[in-house]
This record gives structure tokens, sequence and C-alpha cells, in this order.
């Protein structure tokens, strides 16, 4: 388990966020504001990411759902949090509620899979290679087309180029070595056995415009998930730095229901 960087915010029942790849605690800044008010909000740098040390080599989501669920023992007091999880954190959220489901009280899956076939596979080792060989940078323009829609990534008067900029700059400044094993960390999930085990109330978050992990992903998990909720925000892959509002309204709506 991997000691990790992390923000404590606002007061009231404890939220966790768990970030996509690439990207640091920074990228909930918007749904971190919106909550905070009526939730403590935990949020945190994966391992290799942000302020996180990257640890020894490589690694799996079931190391980074341990990696939680030790900062959850830490500090959440012992109470059972809603963790909610984007891209690589939803991987970590699925993987978290199978293997601790003692410590979540709901999960809420954003932007995630389950499993990559074959041919996916075959695609993150292509990015692997270029990042180990040329540098993160090289892959900043096609990850920045796959975060945010091209409206969110031309909008200066909104903030939306501002936040687009940030968080290219945070991925630029991951090293290549632990941009590797988080790549080959989310190529190798192998999600539905554990799904099937999850027992707490979830909801899975879709992005309508999402390439890159596309509707049938989030389809996928909300099936293999015991009851699991279904719904959809109007964005592409970074849906909660998009739409941070509408992203915690449903949380917020979801929370009221258990």
């Amino acid at each position: 388990m991997q000691t990790l960087n992390f923000i404590k915010q606002g007061q009231g029942p404890i939220v966790v966020l768990s970030h996509a790849l690439g990207c640091d605690l920074s990228m909930w800044d918007g749904v971190a504001a919106a909550l905070q008010d009526r939730y403590t909000v935990l949020r945190y740098d994966h391992r290799g990411h942000g302020r996180s040390a990257a640890g020894d080599g490589a690694y799996d989501i079931d190391a980074l759902a341990d990696d939680a669920a030790a900062l959850i023992r830490e500090q959440a007091e012992g109470q059972p949090v809603h963790f909610v999880g984007l891209s690589m954190g939803g991987m970590t959220a699925q993987a978290l509620g199978a293997r601790h489901p003692g410590l979540v009280r709901s999960l809420a899956i954003a932007n995630s899979a389950s499993h990559y076939d074959a041919a996916a596979r075959a695609m993150w080792q292509a990015r692997i290679e270029t990042v180990l060989s040329e540098g993160v940078r090289q892959i900043a323009d096609g990850a920045m087309q796959r975060w945010f829609t091209p409206e969110f990534r031309a909008d200066a008067a909104g903030g939306g180029a501002a936040r687009v900029s940030k968080l290219r700059a945070v991925l630029e400044a991951t090293p290549s070595a632990p941009y590797a094993d988080a790549c080959a960390a989310v190529a190798h999930i192998a999600l539905a056995a554990g799904n099937a085990r999850i027992v707490c109330p979830t909801l899975v978050i879709a992005g309508s415009r999402d390439e890159a992990t596309p509707l049938a992903m989030s389809e996928a998990i909300a099936a293999q998930i015991p009851g699991a909720r279904l719904v959809s925000l109007d964005a592409a892959h970074l849906s909660a730095v998009e739409k941070p509002a509408e992203f915690a309204a449903l949380l917020t709506a979801f929370w009221a229901t258990l």
C-alpha cells in the first residue's frame, strides 16, 4: 500500500473522490466546491500522480483499491464512505467495492470500464511504448481530445479552455514510468467477477459523448453490479470537469435516496 497525498475539506458525511489516469486531485475542484457545504470531501492523488510517490514498479487495480482502503481507514474514523471514481478512479471504485465492502456506503463509477479486449490492450501497449520512448507530452493532444468536447476546449469566456490547459499541464508533468505503470494496470482490468459481489448501492455515470469509455462500457458495469443505476451526462470523458455542478447534483440526488 502506498501513502497518498490528499486534501480534506467541508463538513458532513465523508465523500472520497478518485481521479482519472494522468490527472491529480485538482480534477475534482468543481465537484468538491459543490459538495463541501454538506459533505466532507476527501480527494487524493493516486500513486505516481500529483504529489503521491510512485512506489516500486508495476501494480494492478487491486493495489490502487488497497491504497484507497488504507486512506479511508486512516481518515474516515471507521465510518463507511461514499466513494466516487472516474475512469481509472472508477476502476478503483469497482475493485474497492469488491475487496473492501465494509469501507463503502455507496459507489459512484463514472466514465469507466470493467474489461478491455485484446485490441484495446494492444492500444494501451502502444501508448506505453510511446510514453516510455518519447515522453508523456507526446500523447497530450490525443488525451485532450478524448477528455473534453471541442466546445469545452474552446470555451475561453466560460473557463473551459483554462481548465483544459491546467489539466494538460498536470498530465505533462506526470513522469513517464509511473504513467506507463498506470496504463498497464488499467489495460489488464478484469472486474466483472468482483462487480457481481458488490453489495452497496451503486450509481454508474456515463458520458454521452465519451469516446474513451463509451456508453456500452458503463452499461456493462451497471449490468454486472446488482441493483446498480445508470445515468448519463452530456459530456466527454472527464464529465466531472466539464459538468461539475450537474455531476455533483447526480451524486447528491443518489445519496438522498439511500
